[in-house]
């Protein structure tokens, strides 16, 4: 089983917990309520041991911005990736603030954009996703594009500090089916142009998932995680931990390479009620990251800094 070196105790502990409140559907201090200030920095350190987990909102694609930021608050995580559903690119100036601050007012951070997909390789055709992004807070835009874009995608990141995060697609992608196909994309291009592993899509390819993100390394910048009860067929998309994606795999490489950015949950099943599913998942995901805290005695060095803020 993927799982088997996490502490079975542990894990069972944790998931447990986290699928009972989640099948109650009652808040939970812990994980639903969002704390401030200094004691918001501490929680978010020790519940997700050393990874920041979030949500994509494409996952909430059917429902409004201020439902989908409700939801996302249910998780327990303050981070949120926008999709365009929640944010559209045509958007005002005014209207693209209006919607930062009714976010970022909620207590939650806006981590990154997408998918965007870059269409045209001219100058104001790239700038207007850079001016979108710049406006909304996006470090990272997860995004796709054909590869003879890449260079004049390079120079407006050099020009306005953006990350971009090639998502890989799968085998139906003409592209970049898995994340070596971005590597090789990206070879030599300035260290802010890297990859957005989606999991589910990667495993579909028949690539080793653990082994891409020990290649990615530092050109890593951003994560989709789903899981798939057959690895061949993105129809079997299922709730995190019901599939055989080796989830507890895939976070103990992750810690490994002190990967910096965020793991977050693509949901895309269950469109219009995922969030019994998400809690589900999170529940498992959070379990993983525990038994694996708990079995290899890392992140002290992190709790004793959390306790100390």
């Amino acid at each position: 089983m993927p799982d088997q070196d996490v502490p079975r105790r542990t894990f069972l502990k944790f998931a447990a917990l986290g699928v009972a409140g989640a099948a109650l559907n009652k808040p939970d201090p812990f994980h639903t309520t969002l704390p401030t200030g200094r004691r918001a920095g501490r929680l978010a350190t020790i519940d997700d041991a050393g990874l920041k987990l979030g949500v994509a909102s494409y996952s909430l694609r059917n429902f409004s911005r201020a439902k989908a930021i409700e939801m996302t608050k249910a998780l327990g995580t303050p981070y949120i990736n926008l999709k365009s559903v929640h944010l559209p690119y045509d958007a005002s100036p005014a209207e693209i603030a209006a919607a930062r601050a009714e976010v970022e007012g909620a207590g939650l951070h806006i981590v990154g954009g997408g998918m965007i997909t870059f269409e045209t390789d001219t100058d104001d055709g790239v700038r207007k996703y850079f001016d979108y992004a710049r406006a909304a807070g996006m470090p990272v835009m997860v995004s796709t594009c054909n590869p003879s874009v890449l260079p004049r995608i390079e120079k407006f990141v050099k020009q306005y500090s953006i990350k971009i995060a090639i998502h890989n697609h799968g085998p139906e992608d003409p592209y970049f089916p898995s994340p070596y196909d971005v590597l090789k994309a990206v070879k030599g291009m300035d260290p802010r142009i890297g990859l957005c592993i989606d999991v589910g899509h990667t495993v579909r390819t028949g690539t080793d998932v653990v082994r891409a993100v020990t290649d990615a390394g530092p050109r890593l910048l951003d994560m989709h995680v789903k899981d798939l009860r057959d690895l061949k067929v993105m129809e079997s998309q299922c709730i995190v931990g019901e599939g055989r994606i080796p989830i507890a795999d895939v976070f103990r490489q992750l810690r490994a390479i002190r990967y910096p950015g965020y793991v977050n949950l693509e949901y895309e099943i269950d469109a219009d009620d995922p969030l019994p599913g998400m809690k589900q998942s999170f529940a498992y995901m959070r379990g993983v990251l525990a038994g694996l805290a708990g079995h290899f005695g890392l992140f002290d060095g992190e709790r004793q800094n959390a306790a100390a803020s």
